[in-house]
């Protein structure tokens, strides 16, 4: 069952989306050549407690860090530690805020100096297919319209999306009902309806599709070596069309161009 919320819900997600998005924007900023993934992980954490949220990942599962970085071939769930990002890395950071017991979630990866053209290709083409399936975040369109606009945008471009790990419903917990996979055929699955609200989040590899679990359990990387990257945003389907609920205070979609928090 897709819980569906209201307004003013809505609203209490995008306060904790908000800290989300600046909290992205400060990790972004400190994505320089030696800092390490322990540094952004104790930044982020003191950063999501002064604006009175709770950092979400922190004890989910098990999971001992509030934030995932995830480098290079790592797809996911990187927990942070002594890698220290160098010159030509890229790296995902995902985070998630719960706020007065509302959560908003996203990700976005950052480049480390010039990592070269097929990671700027790999990660404009992530972060496209991330805005397309926004797009399709209409009352009246279907869940896999949002699934193929990722998948149809991934594909054309000669790069893969990962299937065993998905988007999802999100709300009071941060996982919800549906799954989101990235993958999908347009006009079939649930009927997308005001008041629901989703945490897209496009996975893309160079290579192959294929993921494998590392020794800690936690860390998803690409079965080939190859890059990765990964974006995410938390949005709400409003009557108006989709709304990003994790833009940050700015407006600014991190990542992305600054732009309305209505697409």
């Amino acid at each position: 069952m897709i819980k569906r919320k209201s307004p003013a819900q809505i609203e209490k997600i995008a306060r904790a989306g908000r800290i989300v998005g600046d909290c992205l924007a400060m990790m972004k900023a400190m994505c320089l050549p030696g800092v390490s993934t322990a540094e952004l992980d104790q930044a982020a954490e003191k950063f999501i407690r002064e604006q009175g949220g709770i950092p979400t990942f922190k004890g989910y599962r098990g999971f001992p860090a509030s934030i995932c970085a995830s480098p290079n071939e790592m797809v996911v769930h990187g927990i942070p530690g002594d890698y220290r990002v160098a010159e030509g890395d890229i790296i995902s950071l995902d985070v998630g805020v719960t706020l007065k017991g509302w959560v908003g979630d996203a990700a976005l990866t950052v480049e480390v100096g010039d990592a070269g053209q097929l990671a700027h290709r790999l990660m404009e083409v992530t972060e496209t297919s991330l805005m397309r399936a926004i797009g399709k975040c209409r009352p009246g369109n279907r869940l896999g319209d949002v699934s193929h606009a990722v998948e149809e945008h991934v594909e054309a471009n000669g790069f893969s999306v990962v299937r065993t790990l998905v988007g999802h419903g999100i709300g009071r917990e941060m996982h919800e009902e549906p799954q989101i996979p990235n993958y999908g055929n347009p006009g079939t699955g649930p009927e997308l309806k005001e008041g629901m609200v989703f945490a897209i989040e496009p996975m893309v590899n160079v290579g192959t599709h294929k993921v494998v679990v590392g020794d800690d359990h936690w860390a998803v990387s690409t079965a080939d070596g190859m890059l990765s990257a990964h974006f995410e945003h938390t949005v709400a389907i409003t009557a108006n069309g989709p709304r990003v609920l994790t833009a940050g205070s700015a407006g600014e979609k991190p990542g992305m161009d600054a732009g309305p928090l209505l697409w």
